[in-house]
């Protein structure tokens, strides 16, 4: 029978022996739960951020997003720019589709949908993936330390040079587009000819969209941050579900972009 003096080591190493054990227990259930993690990322297709596939993600998530909705209002965007030149040519949006409906048909009513659809769909992709590839260019340009300090600088800087070039793609659609919608098809052949009509308006889409974007994406990305800092628990550990909510009540930071561009893109 062990000496009483010895029963303190004694205990105190078995509580140590099974403490270790323990923590080696814990350890091969955290590698299971991460091989587990990745096994069920693999089976659902989740993309690694940052990789070829997730900036081929957001590019193709910009061309769908601004080609389709630029598209579906058409219709409004010929009433506007029409009114633009006269306002006297219709007196509201109704009687401006009932007289075009009338003199050239639904098809009238839809003019210029090719242009709009084509370059807005190239318009959205390098937009949006533009931003998520120099985001992280200029992280990576600035290091860890200043990205973090400077996010907002950087969130407007990265959103102005996927603008940029956005813009550059847009624009000589855009340019098609008011010439079909203002005169009709003589004066799409005469942009045509003379190309370098086709970047006459680029200067100003860029000093109407630029600042638009720069205030879209920050704005964003600033409310999803407070948005998370309010609730319980990180990002990552929530699922797809509650990200998608808090990504759609942060996109209506975007509409602060109304505030620097008369009209959206």
């Amino acid at each position: 029978m062990p000496e009483p003096s010895r029963f303190p080591s004694v205990a105190f190493s078995a509580a140590e022996d099974a403490t270790n054990k323990a923590q080696a227990l814990g350890v091969e259930a955290q590698r299971e739960i991460q091989k587990a993690s990745a096994a069920a990322r693999a089976k659902t297709g989740e993309i690694e951020l940052y990789s070829a596939k997730y900036y081929g993600a957001c590019t193709f998530g910009g061309l769908i997003a601004c080609g389709l909705t630029h598209t579906a209002v058409t219709p409004l965007d010929l009433v506007k720019c029409r009114r633009q030149v006269d306002s006297k040519m219709y007196k509201g949006n109704f009687e401006a589709w009932g007289k075009i409906g009338r003199a050239e048909g639904m098809r009238g009513v839809f003019t210029g949908w090719s242009p709009t659809f084509f370059g807005y769909s190239a318009q959205g992709a390098f937009k949006y993936g533009g931003y998520e590839f120099f985001k992280k260019f200029y992280s990576d340009l600035a290091g860890p330390d200043i990205a973090s300090r400077y996010k907002t600088s950087l969130y407007l800087t990265a959103s102005a040079s996927a603008e940029f070039l956005a813009d550059i793609a847009l624009c000589p659609f855009e340019a098609v587009k008011l010439g079909k919608q203002h005169e009709g098809n003589g004066a799409l052949l005469g942009l045509v000819d003379a190309q370098h009509s086709l970047y006459k308006g680029l200067y100003p889409l860029w000093g109407r969209q630029i600042p638009y974007t720069m205030m879209k994406f920050a704005s964003f990305e600033t409310l999803v941050e407070m948005i998370y800092s309010y609730m319980p628990k990180k990002k990552s550990e929530y699922g797809k579900g509650m990200q998608t909510a808090v990504s759609f009540a942060g996109g209506y930071g975007g509409e602060l972009a109304g505030l620097v561009s008369y009209e959206s893109g």
